[in-house]
């Protein structure tokens, strides 16, 4: 039997989930060794021979594009093991191992192989498959964004992303040109807690207003007391204060969640909604799409959408966030921003903004939550007290027009929905 057997309940789910290392042990073999996790955007390597290094279930990768194409490789040598290019990013006409020195081509075949007659016969030779860098199996872009599956057969790619691939679609089409581009480095932001803890919290609608009374509560404040009714706002306040808005703005928004782990939170309403105007980007926006469309593209505000188990993102304010489990209590988590092709240099500017407020190490918002996410690691390790509960609205959710579940904004339709889809990947695999 299965160790995470009875594990999961509809209603709640043990605390072991989050504090067993042999259960996230077989996580990062049955979830993100088994289903499509991100990687990165097509715009981080736009120019042939660029490549950047990622990672996926702690399996070193090369992501480079050669003849316009892009590829997905193991960043491993296939002869004694070295990893051939160390992390980071750049540009090179091949790849040589620091080790013996073979050199591979940019789609990972191997081109030189010194003294390779010593290997002929084997399967070491030059001409032996074994001898190049080995290509992931399963790779898939969408709007820019590429996703991979480490095993050998993976679930059907457009079928798997129903649900959130209209947030995707949303993000790239607030672009006057459809399109986004990663602009700057990566903020990475250590979290000592389990990565479920982490992904629950993005969609989890009743915490905002009272862990958030630090910094958005303060940001309030600062505007009630400076400011008048009416007057505009510096960005910062603007970002911030909307956080701790009151239970029924959260509630109103609204909550979806979909086969796959996917959900999102929000609709035509979110903590996005209320920034201020920028009058070029609406005219570059009408320009391109005409009046009607524009609308229609900014009518859509959600707040965060989760691609399960590995991608949150946030259309209107053009960020994502890349969850990398480190450990059982150790989540590495990484914030890109993009810029949106053809809109006014301002939208950047809020976006990075944004970014540093929310998503930094030294930002204002996300000590409240990992302050949170400490104490709920903690308390989990009390083995008198073994179920975690999910029951919030149970029962009041309504079906969907994208295959999926709708409910009041502080449901825990969520919370319920990713683990299902938990507990369908580890046992499928058991």
């Amino acid at each position: 039997m299965s160790i995470t057997a009875g594990l999961v309940e509809d209603d709640r789910v043990h605390r072991s989930v989050y504090t067993d290392p042999a259960i996230f042990e077989l996580e990062m073999q049955n979830i993100f060794g088994a289903t499509w996790i991100y990687v990165g955007h097509e715009s981080q390597v736009p120019n042939d021979g660029d490549f950047i290094t990622a990672s996926i279930a702690r399996q070193p990768l090369l992501m480079v594009r050669d003849k316009g194409e892009v590829h997905l490789l193991y960043n491993r040598c296939p002869h004694k093991g070295a990893q051939v290019v160390p992390e980071g990013q750049g540009n090179a006409r091949m790849f040589r191992c620091a080790y013996h020195g073979w050199i591979f081509q940019r789609d990972g075949a191997v081109r030189t192989i010194p003294l390779d007659d010593g290997y002929e016969g084997t399967c070491m030779s030059k001409n032996s498959p074994d001898a190049s860098m080995t290509r992931v199996a399963n790779v898939a872009s969408y709007r820019g964004f590429v996703f991979a599956c480490l095993a050998d057969e993976a679930p059907p790619f457009r079928e798997w992303l129903r649900g959130v691939d209209s947030s995707i679609d949303n993000m790239a089409d607030r672009s006057p040109e459809g399109e986004l581009e990663v602009t700057g480095g990566v903020l990475r932001y250590m979290h000592r807690c389990n990565w479920k803890i982490f992904l629950e919290n993005l969609n989890d609608l009743m915490h905002p207003m009272v862990t958030h009374m630090s910094s958005s509560g303060t940001a309030r404040s600062v505007a009630n007391r400076h400011f008048g009714k009416g007057e505009k706002l510096p960005p910062a306040i603007e970002i911030l204060g909307p956080f701790t808005s009151n239970y029924e703005f959260f509630e109103d928004m609204g909550i979806h969640a979909f086969p796959g782990g996917h959900s999102y939170s929000g609709g035509t309403v979110s903590i996005h909604s209320r920034y201020s105007e920028i009058d070029a980007y609406n005219e570059a926006m009408n320009a391109a799409y005409g009046e009607a469309r524009a609308r229609e593209i900014f009518s859509m505000n959600r707040h965060n959408t989760i691609v399960y188990p590995s991608l949150t993102l946030k259309g209107p304010i053009q960020t994502i966030r890349v969850i990398k489990p480190i450990a059982v209590d150790r989540t590495l988590v990484e914030s890109w921003t993009f810029r949106m092709k053809g809109a006014p240099d301002e939208l950047l500017e809020r976006s990075i903004l944004y970014c540093n407020l929310i998503n930094s190490s030294a930002n204002l918002v996300g000590p409240d939550d990992h302050e949170a996410y400490q104490r709920i690691q903690a308390g989990l390790m009390t083995d008198k007290v073994e179920w975690v509960n999910m029951q919030r609205h149970m029962g009041k959710e309504q079906p969907n027009e994208d295959g999926g579940w709708s409910a009041m904004g502080t449901s825990d339709l969520v919370f319920r929905n990713q683990y299902r889809t938990w507990a369908a990947y580890m046992e499928k695999a058991a």
